[in-house]
């Protein structure tokens, strides 16, 4: 897995992850966020589901921003500041 920085806001790449990896890993970097922090995720096919998991588990508390969508996506996710 990739970790860059590029203007503040770390990039990752799970493509090199198993799929079973994948959300773990997502969700493991999503509790990490402190509030107003945010990273972009890279993935090979639209993480649409990924979605829907973090808005259930944790209602508006999220931002959801697509930078890219295919063959790459870029999602940018972020912890808001103050949660709902």
């Amino acid at each position: 897995m990739a970790l860059t920085t590029e203007a503040e806001t770390n990039e990752i790449d799970v493509r090199s992850l198993v799929p079973m990896q994948r959300h773990q890993k997502i969700f493991e970097l999503v509790d990490q966020l402190a509030p107003g922090g945010k990273f972009i995720l890279v993935n090979d096919h639209d993480p649409k589901p990924l979605y829907y998991q973090l808005e259930a588990e944790h209602p508006h508390q999220f931002s959801w921003t697509y930078f890219e969508r295919g063959p790459v996506w870029r999602v940018e996710i972020g912890r808001l500041s103050k949660a709902a």
